[in-house]
């Protein structure tokens, strides 16, 4: 059975006490919550203050990207070691921003994340389209490149733990949201890319959806048979509803 998980991404946002207050306010309302993994990813400068805070909660503490190097000079970076030494638990790769910001391209993602399953963290990789990809209808296209340049590469044994996200680039962030059918549409189709490589084992991996997802549309978009939780932004800043989304099953 796959697992449900609702994994918020709070980006550049908070401050280091306000990130400890909002994961406190996390770990308050958990109780609440049934049969649903909640994984956040701050910001790397609250990572150790916020473990300390969920530490005892099953909420699992996630980052927003590794270096792709082991150690050295490499100013600025984070390295996987350096996160999992900290109780960090999963890492995102791959998502837009990073991609469109930073050039992040297989290649890189491929090493980071040879780096990840190496040092115990679990991948939430991301793939997805832009709104001229969509319009031009390449979106399976792009979907499809992105999983076989990176995901393809992987043993079946890291493939067990793999969580894949779906971006609809065009959703984030411009009050845009897929429809629930094509949330569906889209996912099923990353299964099916899955499979082609893996076979049945793609039918126990988790693919989130991550595209402004809201307490208002959580429930439909979840209802589908191939979404399997949110990668959450905006939203994951709010304890009550970020809770509310995780509570849409």
């Amino acid at each position: 059975m796959r697992k449900q998980i609702v994994a918020g991404n709070w980006k550049m946002n908070t401050t280091p006490a306000e990130g400890v207050k909002l994961a406190k306010e996390l770990v308050a309302l958990e109780g609440s919550l049934n049969n649903v993994s909640l994984i956040i990813a701050p910001p790397y400068t609250h990572l150790s203050m916020i473990q300390d805070v969920i530490g005892k909660s099953s909420i699992a503490l996630s980052s927003q990207n590794c270096a792709d190097e082991v150690k050295g000079a490499y100013t600025g970076e984070v390295s996987a070691s350096m996160l999992a030494s900290i109780g960090t638990e999963y890492v995102i790769l791959g998502h837009s921003e990073r991609r469109q910001y930073y050039s992040e391209t297989s290649e890189t993602l491929n090493k980071k994340m040879a780096l990840a399953y190496a040092n115990g963290l679990t991948p939430i990789y991301c793939v997805g389209e832009n709104k001229e990809e969509r319009e031009a209808g390449r979106h399976f296209d792009v979907c499809r490149k992105q999983i076989e340049e990176v995901v393809y590469n992987l043993t079946e044994e890291q493939f067990d733990t793999l969580v894949v996200a779906y971006e609809p680039i065009w959703a984030i962030g411009t009050g845009l949201t897929a429809s629930s059918d094509q949330a569906q549409e889209i996912h099923a189709f990353i299964r099916e890319v899955l499979t082609s490589k893996f076979g049945a084992k793609a039918e126990n991996t988790s693919i989130l959806y991550g595209g402004s997802c809201k307490p208002g549309n959580a429930q439909e978009i979840f209802s589908k048979k191939d979404v399997d939780g949110g990668l959450i932004g905006g939203a994951a800043l709010v304890a009550e509803d970020f809770v509310a989304i995780a509570k849409s099953f």
